[in-house]
């Protein structure tokens, strides 16, 4: 479908779902360039993940700050989706970071944040570097263990270039559980290595794994980063948080140290630099990250995207919600 036609159903699923015009929109331009970018497990689908959640969680309460000051602000999500909370809390950011320098925003008591990058390539767009951590309820055993202990827990960079910001974006896990969630829906096997079942077992199955744990990236090395991650949530307040989530932003100004545009250009060389490098025998580019995924947003704009087709159907029976109700009120 086109781009147009796939933000349409998203609205309409959305707001079968309870969501305001508002709210709606916000949500399904995050889900929307993830489809874009290529990232079909957090895109589309992810609206059905969402509205699964919605039946399991108590009422959504208002967001509300519980403490701020000229550079930060800690935020209570009151239970809503964190791709609203965490758009909101981008917005406080790039605008106190704009404002005074430098920012920290933290979040607790929400839940799937959605992608990283859509927040700190946000941020670099303002001129700004930004960084976004995540710890996130417990779907990771650590090395050894057979049990989870800790969350996926993402970390994303942005920074300002002269062309396209670069964008880093890695979870900390071999696996991000959206990914097992898609998978699941489709009666799709895992790759090897990245899931344990409930007695600790090596599984395939996302529905065992989805009763047991993913494992880190890396072994140690990514157990190190996601634990990491777990300490700055504190911050946040993942202590306070039933699915111990915490969500961080920093946001600041390049020029704390030197000019925007030297940075940017100095940036832009250093990235040239590196594509420049000799190639291996095969290879055709040294790819960088992030520019994968803006291929595949130029390209998906102009071609449209694909959708699986049972995908699409559920959502366009959450839509017809709206409808009934609609109707029910006539």
């Amino acid at each position: 479908m086109t781009a147009e036609e796939a933000r349409t159903l998203s609205l309409q699923a959305l707001a079968g779902i309870g969501y305001t015009a508002d709210e709606a929109a916000i949500l399904a331009d995050h889900m929307l360039d993830a489809a874009l970018c290529g990232y079909e497990y957090s895109g589309l689908p992810k609206i059905l993940n969402v509205a699964e959640q919605l039946d399991l969680r108590p009422p959504v309460r208002p967001l509300r700050v519980l403490h701020e000051t000229p550079v930060s602000a800690r935020i209570d999500g009151g239970g809503e989706t964190g791709m609203l909370t965490l758009y909101r809390a981008c917005n406080i950011a790039i605008d106190k970071a704009s404002r005074q320098g430098f920012a920290v925003v933290g979040v607790n008591h929400t839940w799937m944040s959605g992608r990283g990058s859509y927040y700190v390539e946000r941020i670099a767009t303002a001129g700004l570097i930004g960084i976004h951590t995540v710890s996130s309820r417990m779907q990771v055993a650590p090395p050894g263990g057979r049990r989870p202990a800790l969350g996926t827990n993402p970390i994303s960079f942005g920074f300002p270039s002269e062309e396209d910001s670069l964008v880093i974006d890695l979870g900390t896990s071999a696996l991000m559980f959206t990914d097992l969630a898609l998978r699941a829906r489709r009666g799709e096997l895992l790759p090897e290595g990245v899931a344990i079942d409930a007695q600790g077992n090596p599984t395939q199955d996302p529905l065992l794994a989805s009763l047991g744990a993913v494992l880190p990236f890396g072994g140690h090395k990514g157990f190190a980063l996601a634990l990491a991650m777990q300490a700055l949530g504190v911050l946040a307040g993942s202590a306070e948080d039933p699915d111990y989530s915490g969500y961080l932003l920093i946001a600041f100004k390049p020029d704390l140290l030197m000019p925007l545009d030297d940075y940017r250009r100095e940036l832009q060389a250093g990235l040239q630099r590196i594509k420049a490098t000799p190639r291996q025998p095969g290879v055709n580019d040294i790819r960088l990250p992030s520019e994968r995924s803006r291929q595949e947003r130029k390209r998906n704009l102009r071609d449209g995207i694909v959708i699986d087709t049972a995908i699409a159907n559920s959502l366009q029976q959450l839509s017809l919600r709206t409808k009934g109700l609609d109707e029910a009120a006539e």
